[in-house]
């Protein structure tokens, strides 16, 4: 993007400045960048017990911490645009002291936002406002009221042609420097903004679920892990997204007649639990996994319960999709049998890949960018093709051929229902590959480095 940013919309549009364009549209960059950070940055922390009995100065731990933060990976992303981009400027004539005074600037900004994440993180005050701010300035724009990107825009040209407004960001940094350091300060203490918070335990009456005979403690044990722990809430939260995907590609008139790929759109909005929480299977339970595996329980139940739960989450995404309609009967057709695909041979296709998944998980760390890379392997690639590609040729050649999306659906609809009908078999090839891989698994559950 920083390479082909000036070059794409020079092509695109001749007359048109692209470094004005590209000002346009960073602050919606930085928008998304802090609604990333507040769901997935994780924020540093320190062990402030054997300081607060050393002869260190409370206002040097603080700074240490605010600095140690700046090294986050939220903070160096950006600089995989914002260099070659400003190299791309530099080349093509731009005035040099303004063109790095520019970049310095944007790096100010990056930095402020997260700043900005770590207050709305621990002060409900500052999350309240902000939120405010933001929501106000969006449903604005949404109603065509007042757009601030044209100006937030012209502010950001503004420091390359005009010095001194790079003073703005500068005093924005100190700004958001300054009060988290107040606020730490404040806070410094055992039970203070920068330890761990021990909540009490709810108790919740599940015994709804005992009708699921012996996969109901594992089910109880999942509902109870995604309610009170942060990565697998945050994993739930990020599925819902999935169902608004068709919104990319359904409103584009470019895939109106690309029938291939809608039953791939389809997946992803009926299969978002699948794909983020089924996919980490069984590193849910990596921190109690040798307990498990101590225990007089089926394998069989245990992987039972994981599919009941993606299958109940499938079924209730294609209740949330029902609205596409709006879009035309054949798409929610397409929508609703991928989603029977997914319940029927993605939930197994997912459940095998766990089966090479040995990278334990915290429960109660947000997740991290490329935190997981462990988890990736040749053998995860081939699993995972199966999700993508099937989908599409299953519905594609019975649509080619007949010329019915009708039969195309039908043809979606027949494999996940073969799927159910031999799930016995399949489970019982599943389950032999766990029991094969379960030692390997333990020991790298065990693993501490």
């Amino acid at each position: 993007m920083g390479i082909g940013a000036f070059y794409g919309i020079k092509k695109v549009s001749p007359d048109m400045d692209p470094f004005i364009s590209v000002n346009n549209v960073l602050v919606y960059w930085v928008l998304v960048d802090l609604v990333l950070r507040f769901f997935m940055q994780q924020l540093p922390v320190l062990d402030i017990k054997p300081l607060l009995i050393l002869p260190i100065k409370k206002r040097i731990s603080v700074n240490f911490l605010l600095a140690k933060g700046l090294f986050s990976f939220f903070n160096v992303l950006p600089l995989f645009f914002y260099v070659p981009f400003t190299i791309v400027l530099l080349i093509n004539g731009y005035d040099v002291s303004g063109t790095l005074l520019w970049f310095v600037a944007m790096l100010l900004i990056t930095c402020s936002t997260n700043f900005v994440n770590f207050l709305i993180n621990k002060n409900n005050t500052y999350f309240a406002l902000i939120l405010g701010v933001l929501a106000t300035f969006v449903l604005l724009a949404y109603f065509r009221v007042f757009d601030v990107s044209p100006y937030v825009g012209s502010f950001l040209y503004g420091i390359y042609t005009t010095y001194y407004y790079a003073l703005i960001p500068l005093l924005l940094f100190g700004l958001f420097y300054y009060l988290n350091y107040k606020y730490l300060m404040a806070n410094f203490y055992l039970d203070g903004a920068i330890s761990k918070k021990v909540k009490e335990v709810q108790s919740t009456d599940l015994s709804f679920l005992n009708r699921f005979g012996a996969m109901a403690p594992f089910l109880k044990n999942d509902l109870k892990m995604i309610w009170r722990n942060k990565r697998p809430k945050q994993v739930v939260f990020f599925s819902l997204f999935f169902v608004g995907y068709g919104l990319f590609f359904f409103t584009n008139s470019v895939y109106e007649e690309q029938y291939w790929i809608k039953p791939f759109v389809g997946m992803f909005i009926t299969g978002g639990f699948l794909m983020t929480f089924g996919q980490n299977v069984p590193s849910w339970d990596s921190e109690y996994y040798k307990l498990m595996m101590s225990q007089n329980i089926k394998y069989r139940t245990y992987l039972e319960s994981k599919w009941l739960l993606m299958v109940v989450a499938t079924a209730i995404a294609m209740l949330l999709s029902l609205p596409y309609i709006y879009f035309g009967k054949e798409i929610l057709l397409i929508v609703l049998g991928a989603g029977l695909f997914n319940m029927g041979l993605n939930a197994f296709v997912v459940l095998l890949g766990g089966v090479f998944n040995k990278t334990p998980i915290k429960l109660n760390d947000k997740a991290k960018a490329f935190s997981n890379t462990q988890a990736f392997s040749a053998t995860m690639l081939i699993i995972a093709l199966p999700k993508m590609l099937l989908p599409i040729i299953i519905f594609y050649i019975p649509y080619v051929i007949s010329g019915s999306v009708n039969i195309g659906v039908v043809s979606l609809g027949v494999a996940g229902l073969l799927g159910v009908i031999f799930r016995n078999q399949i489970f019982k090839f599943i389950e032999k590959m766990y029991q094969k891989e379960k030692y390997k698994t333990i020991a790298a559950y065990n693993t501490k480095n």
